[in-house]
């Protein structure tokens, strides 16, 4: 039997302001932070944590290129 995927969350701008605030404040939010926020941005504490799990991901690689352009600069210069 397949397994039924769950239908794709839409973030309003609002619900990704909060969202990008919080993360800026931590990176892993605790069970008991994920069902506050899920509280204040108004979707379960399931998508938080999704949401999160992308989110480090997306910022995973933003450090790992900016590391690579850093790096790219740095020995052209020598």
């Amino acid at each position: 039997l397949p397994v039924k995927k769950k239908p794709r969350t839409f973030y309003s701008a609002e619900q990704l302001g909060q969202l990008e605030k919080m993360f800026q404040e931590d990176h892993y939010p605790d069970n008991e932070k994920r069902r506050e926020i899920a509280a204040v941005v108004g979707v379960t504490p399931q998508r938080i944590l999704v949401w999160f799990q992308n989110r480090r991901a997306k910022w995973r690689k933003l450090e790992k290129l900016s590391m690579k352009g850093n790096r790219k600069y740095s020995t052209s210069s020598a």
